[in-house]
């Protein structure tokens, strides 16, 4: 979403509004797949003026189904959850200073510090670390203030997370999912239960969380990184297309037809 769909100023440009609503009216499926919790997550639904009947949440560990009946007008389906603290204690040893909020299969956050409110919606309270430790977590998020994005990419590295999927973000940001979860694992259930063709599926990201997606939609259809894209996203891209300050989403969906052909 953030910087594919929405612009750095967190607003939608009318094309991208225009493309969304045309190729729905087709009779495609558009829906969204984003790091962001549940909460954060559907109203932009709203200003798109879709009810897709699934939408992929918290880097693919929350996956939810429209039903009238539930709050927001969506209900969890698929949840996938992990105990995060082994992975909490081995990042604090190496990142001094850093920032934590934990997701639970609820979209509750509880939190150290301050963090933006794209990530923690309103449903969350500040704790200190222990709080953190030996709840179901669906994501971790560890932002990292003190760390310039390359430090950060070699901390990472060294610390070998393991059993975890994780993925790092435009600046010292961390987010991390349970093992082998992701948003291409959500999206290929979500296909399989529609029926639609991998040939007619196009994915459209920005960031690192992206590459699995990205790759996996380029195996039979498309999978297309914004022209902001960082380096290693775009290097597994099947396709480019212009940066989000273009509109590059708007003039990649110009390009579909009806039923994704």
């Amino acid at each position: 979403m953030d910087g594919t769909i929405l612009h750095e100023n967190g607003q939608l440009s009318d094309a991208v509004v225009n493309e969304v609503r045309r190729l729905s009216r087709e009779g495609n499926e558009v829906m969204l797949a984003t790091g962001r919790s549940v909460a954060t997550a559907l109203p932009v639904l709203d200003q798109l003026g879709i009810a897709p009947e699934y939408v992929v949440c918290s880097n693919g560990a929350i996956t939810v189904r429209r039903d009238p009946a539930a709050p927001l007008g969506y209900r969890r389906e698929y949840v996938e959850t992990f105990d995060p603290t082994s992975v909490l204690t081995t990042i604090r040893s190496h990142l001094g200073g850093a920032r934590y909020a934990v997701e639970d299969e609820t979209g509750f956050y509880r939190h150290t510090d301050e963090f933006p409110e794209t990530v923690l919606g309103l449903a969350s309270e500040t704790v200190d670390f222990d709080g953190l430790l030996g709840t179901r977590a669906t994501r971790v998020v560890v932002i990292s203030p003190d760390h310039g994005l390359e430090d950060f990419l070699g901390v990472v590295e060294r610390m070998g997370l393991h059993r975890v999927s994780y993925a790092v973000g435009w600046t010292a940001w961390l987010d991390i999912a349970p093992d082998g979860v992701n948003k291409a694992t959500a999206l290929e259930r979500v296909r399989e239960i529609l029926g639609a063709p991998a040939t007619n599926v196009v994915a459209v990201g920005d960031g690192r969380n992206d590459i699995e997606m990205l790759e996996w939609a380029g195996r039979s259809g498309r999978g297309v990184a914004m022209g902001q894209a960082p380096q290693d996203v775009l290097d597994v891209a099947s396709e480019i297309t212009a940066p989000v300050s273009e509109d590059g989403l708007a003039l990649l969906l110009r390009s579909i037809g009806s039923q994704g052909r």
